[in-house]
């Protein structure tokens, strides 16, 4: 197969996982943003990376973002939300981390492949995305890409999805937003 046919593929399996997000969560998850009085995000990996550009979205439409392990991100309180993206949900420093925001009383979400994990189990809220090879048997998808490389990218599209409800829900549009891009570049 050639480079551009596995791209087609990739956007194949991307149209197939979107249809199989349970919105209700999706919107549990969005409110769960607007309630809170600042936004806290960590993952490990490509999901750390989808985290940021998550946090950086938010922070253009003016919320209170912070990206856990940054320097300048202050401490969570109990009127804030930790949004964790762990595909399987394991992950020892986020399952630490996920126990401390449950003992402080903030709001815990998590996006995995894994309801049924240690941080799916402690959450408020769960987002179930579809993505990883070795959960597809008997599921509603396939992919060819391997490790979780199709969880990550539906993260960053789900996160951009979330971005756009947010901006509806408050009535922002891109040039609003383009106010708190970086310039300093």
């Amino acid at each position: 197969m050639q480079t551009t046919q596995y791209l087609t593929e990739i956007i194949k399996e991307l149209q197939q996982t979107g249809t199989l997000i349970p919105n209700e969560e999706a919107e549990k998850l969005v409110n769960g943003v607007l309630e809170a009085k600042k936004i806290f995000v960590a993952g490990a990996g490509r999901s750390g990376l989808m985290s940021k550009s998550f946090a950086m979205r938010m922070m253009h439409m003016g919320l209170d973002p912070y990206v856990v392990g940054e320097t300048v991100t202050p401490n969570l309180e109990k009127d804030d939300i930790f949004i964790i993206a762990s595909g399987s949900g394991e992950t020892k420093s986020l399952v630490s981390m996920a126990q401390k925001a449950k003992s402080i009383g903030a709001t815990l979400a998590v996006v995995t492949i894994s309801p049924e994990s240690t941080i799916g189990q402690l959450a408020d809220i769960v987002v179930k995305l579809p993505g990883s090879p070795k959960d597809q048997e008997g599921a509603q998808y396939k992919t060819i890409q391997p490790m979780a490389s199709l969880f990550e990218q539906t993260l960053l599209l789900f996160y951009d999805a979330v971005i756009l409800r947010l901006m509806e829900k408050k009535g922002l549009n891109s040039t609003t937003m383009f106010s708190r891009h970086a310039n300093l570049e």
